[in-house]
């Protein structure tokens, strides 16, 4: 048999039953075959990781270390082997370290970090300096387990001034540095079900298109929820999607059996923030008639949204946030991450008005970290339940991991003039212009727009520009995956399914984070090519059936 057909056929037979990520290995698999036999370069648009990396606060954390370093060996130098950093007077000799470093890379920012620390925020100085020196060397366990006391008002910091807009309601967050957005997910989902805020069967509502783990975990049969599908249905006059959710479809949300939220926003894979009109309505439905909802919002891709405000900061007593560091600062594999609830929150509130007989089992559950386990607040109970509980004590993010974090955060912080943000922005937005300008179509202006990803409709674009006779033409002989095949075998392109996302069938995700500015311009010629030829192949059947 055809090898081609035989490849054809198990695509088309698991596409729609396996995560859109399993399915872009296949087709890796089958453009890295044809690469082979072509001159064509592997394409692989089908995955986040972006291909630029923020260099001046990586400079600025490898400086600090080499102080670290030099730290270590001056309490205790036997060859390969130092001690530990002191304490005592080690921002003065980090301030001389400075000095005779002065000019080489990463040294005048990393001054500058420790300067933030000590002119804005008031730290003590050797405190400050030696929890970024024991930090970065990594020499003792993380304390606090939640995260480090200086650390975490740094990023506190940088998430009131990217996710709140400089503007975040009275109070603070609480913070916890986990191993990425992933690891917050599984971690919220966990802690959720072992504190009987969630059970098995329970109603909950996804507001889709969605990162495929938020419509994949609610089904492990751990959970088996009940899961209704907020829809961003929304189009424009001319019948194009905007990737926003009308209010018919936030209307769901006023049923109180709903018990938990889950919002990835700006969305994934439209990469659209919710509009300010969507979240105060999203804000009226809490408030009027369910305000016992749980609200868990994903921001990862909030940055590259001009004036981006987080659903967690105009319902924080509702939300937990979850943010990675991955996509912003192009540092996918150190697993920066941090859960962000407010102090006065719904988890503690419901917590609280659980039936006895249920706290008395929570109580069995936390008493080995306190004596009064009834009020343990959820987020801590989070970071239990991240060590299986009884693995408290070993619970937190590493700590060479959490000074990163701050390297990073307080770069952003010191960055006044937004320059780094420009940058990254520009560069999104510049390969969204070459794609659909290769592609022939109008861009249309988007301020939610992330521009991190872009969902092509195929149906949208065949109704818009040729009517719905061929629309029909297209469903009735073609499969969706009839163009992702035809992109990988004979170009070497790989992009994903957006139906995989539960966005429209005919929708593909294409990744503008991941490639060069050219290899857009070839995707969206090569996209352009094919959807042509099925143009050409229904002028053609029409005019067949006219002689």
């Amino acid at each position: 048999m055809d090898t081609h057909n035989v490849q054809r056929e198990e695509l088309e037979a698991i596409y729609g039953k396996i995560s859109p990520f399993e399915l872009k290995d296949r087709l890796i698999n089958l453009a890295n075959g044809q690469r082979e036999k072509s001159v064509h370069a592997l394409l692989d648009a089908g995955r986040g990781n972006p291909n630029w990396t923020a260099a001046t606060p990586r400079e600025a954390f490898f400086a600090f270390g080499q102080f670290a370093v030099e730290e270590t060996r001056r309490v205790w130098n036997n060859r390969d082997l130092a001690g530990m950093p002191r304490k005592e007077g080690i921002a003065e000799r980090f301030e001389n370290y400075i000095n005779r470093h002065s000019g080489e890379p990463g040294i005048e920012l990393a001054s500058n970090i420790i300067n933030y620390g000590i002119k804005e925020k008031s730290f003590e100085p050797d405190e400050w300096v030696h929890e970024l020196a024991d930090g970065i060397i990594g020499d003792n366990y993380p304390v606090p387990d939640r995260m480090l006391i200086h650390i975490e008002k740094i990023v506190h910091d940088y998430l009131v001034q990217e996710m709140c807009y400089n503007k975040p309601p009275v109070g603070k967050f609480y913070l916890y540095a986990v191993e990425g957005a992933t690891a917050a997910m599984c971690y919220i989902f966990d802690s959720l079900i072992a504190n009987e805020l969630l059970g098995r069967g329970d109603k909950i509502a996804v507001m889709t298109p969605i990162f495929t783990p938020y419509l994949e975990i609610p089904h492990l049969p751990r959970y088996d929820f009940e899961v209704i599908e907020i829809i961003a249905e929304e189009m424009t006059e001319d019948m194009t999607h905007t990737w926003q959710y009308p209010k018919s479809q936030l209307d769901k949300l006023k049923d109180t059996s709903i018990k938990a939220l889950f919002i990835v926003n700006p969305s994934n894979p439209p990469s659209v923030a919710m509009k300010p009109e969507s979240v105060e309505i999203l804000k009226e439905i809490v408030e009027k008639y369910n305000p016992n909802i749980m609200i868990i919002s994903d921001d990862v891709y909030g940055t590259f949204v001009d004036n981006f405000r987080s659903v967690v900061a105009d319902l924080p007593f509702n939300s937990v946030g979850v943010y990675s560091f991955s996509k912003y600062f192009g540092v996918t594999g150190w697993r920066l991450g941090v859960i962000s609830l407010y102090e006065h929150n719904i988890f503690d509130k419901l917590l609280k008005e659980l039936p006895e007989e249920k706290k008395k089992e929570l109580n069995k559950r936390y008493e080995a970290l306190s004596t009064n386990p009834e009020e343990m607040p959820f987020i801590n109970r989070i970071v239990a339940d991240s060590r299986q509980v009884a693995l408290n004590h070993t619970a937190g993010l590493s700590t060479p991991q959490q000074v990163q974090m701050a390297f990073f955060s307080a770069f952003a912080l010191l960055d006044r003039e937004n320059n780094y943000k420009k940058l990254t922005k520009d560069i999104c937005r510049r390969r969204q212009m070459l794609l659909f300008n290769s592609l022939g179509i109008n861009l249309r202006k988007d301020p939610y727009d992330a521009a991190y990803y872009t969902e092509f409709d195929l149906l949208e674009w065949a109704n818009h520009y040729y009517g719905d006779e061929f629309a029909k033409y297209l469903q009735n002989n073609h499969k969706p995956v009839d163009i992702l095949f035809r992109l990988a075998e004979e170009s070497s392109i790989v992009l994903l399914s957006g139906g995989g996302f539960h966005g429209p069938e005919w929708s593909i995700r294409i990744s503008l984070a991941n490639l060069s500015d050219e290899a857009y311009s070839k995707i969206g010629e090569v996209l352009h090519k094919i959807l042509e030829e099925y143009v050409t192949k229904w002028k053609e059947t029409k005019e067949i059936q006219y002689i």
